[in-house]
């Protein structure tokens, strides 16, 4: 069998150190630093095996993105990206240098204790770019509908009704102040959330345009079947998970979302804690906002027809499952005494499964 090279690589945006393990037990050692190069990259990453030799190549996950892992793979030479957060590493080491990361990638490259993270098509990348874009914008806007309505409370001007209304808007733009500068203020906030609620729908419209461009398109479609989720929420779970196909069980793609329970047991006893929020945020934030949707009784509304036409049976089957399912599940966990929150947060991690099943359906539209 052909000897393999392990190579580990601390990058960063203007320079990358290399380290070298081979097989057997000597201990990796540094190569060399090269500038943040692809081409110089790869013809130094080629000098370093001979005939008859594989290169194996890993560097975490980080601001520099996939793409040099493309264009490594693009060359012919086998990349992986890790996770940062699971690099073994000693509890008493408190020496943190670039020489010493890129030793240890390439050492626990070799051993086989890396782990991997998925390198999603670029394409889909830029779907996830466009969605979280949306996001940051949400939030901006959240953020800015609270100053506003703060510096409202401050100089006790009272809302009772629905915020954020036409009448609501209205009634702010009819405020009057006695200074000029506080009159500068309330129109700068009212300008900003104005801004950011037109960004907001922007990038709203072109995420549902965009994606339909995309090999996403079918699975956002299918996902809309759903209670809850709709096409922003569809389009989300698709670009973050990228591959369903990549999680062979539904318990593994709930511990990917972060909506297991931790657990610290030893010998006889057992005892479980909060879920674990490990994994991707997006897409846990998303499905437990959907599985809020579940406190109502099953119900298929005119809205979610129209979003079921088009879809296969067999996903339609498993949406209305998981409406009947997750709404007794929930009515039992408030019997049995469970807060609100963590009945919510049980029903996601189910909601979790059935999203599953429906990413492992072959056809995931109807047959035209």
């Amino acid at each position: 069998m052909a000897s393999v090279v392990y190579v580990g690589l601390d990058v960063h945006k203007d320079s990358i150190v290399i380290a070298v393990a081979r097989e057997g037990r000597e201990p990796a050692e540094n190569w060399r630093t090269i500038p943040y190069d692809g081409v110089r990259l790869r013809k130094a990453l080629k000098s370093l095996v001979k005939d008859g030799e594989e290169l194996r190549v890993c560097y975490e996950a980080g601001p520099t993105g996939f793409g040099l892992c493309r264009r490594l793979r693009e060359a012919e030479i086998d990349c992986v990206v890790v996770a940062p957060s699971l690099v073994p590493g000693k509890p008493g080491d408190r020496v943190k240098t670039d020489r010493r990361d890129a030793r240890k990638l390439a050492h626990f490259l070799r051993s086989g204790d890396l782990t991997q993270v998925y390198v999603p098509e670029e394409a889909v990348e830029a779907i996830r770019d466009l969605e979280r874009a949306r996001d940051d914008a949400k939030c901006a806007e959240r953020v800015a509908r609270h100053q506003l309505s703060k510096f409202l409370l401050r100089h006790d001007r009272h809302w009772e009704a629905t915020t954020w209304t036409q009448k609501h808007r209205d009634w702010i733009r009819a405020q009057k102040f006695a200074y000029p500068a506080q009159q500068r203020v309330l129109e700068d906030y009212l300008k900003t959330v104005e801004d950011l609620a037109e960004r907001v729908e922007r990038l709203t419209e072109q995420v549902a345009a965009l994606v339909q461009e995309t090999t996403l398109a079918p699975l956002v479609q299918a996902l809309q079947a759903f209670r809850g989720i709709s096409v922003v929420s569809a389009v989300t779970i698709a670009a973050e998970v990228g591959n369903f196909q990549r999680f062979a069980t539904a318990s593994q793609f709930m511990s990917y979302v972060g909506l297991v329970p931790s657990e610290d047991s030893t010998g006889k006893r057992r005892r479980q804690g909060a879920i674990t929020r490990c994994g991707n945020r997006h897409l846990r934030r998303i499905i437990v906002e959907a599985a809020w949707h579940y406190r109502h009784g099953p119900l298929m509304s005119k809205e979610l027809r129209r979003r079921n036409q088009g879809v296969a049976e067999g996903v339609r089957r498993i949406a209305w499952q998981a409406q009947k399912r997750l709404n007794k599940r929930l009515y039992h966990l408030l019997r049995a005494g469970k807060s609100a929150q963590k009945a919510i947060t049980a029903l996601a991690r189910e909601l979790a499964g059935f999203i599953w099943a429906v990413g492992q359906e072959e056809t995931l539209r109807e047959a035209t």
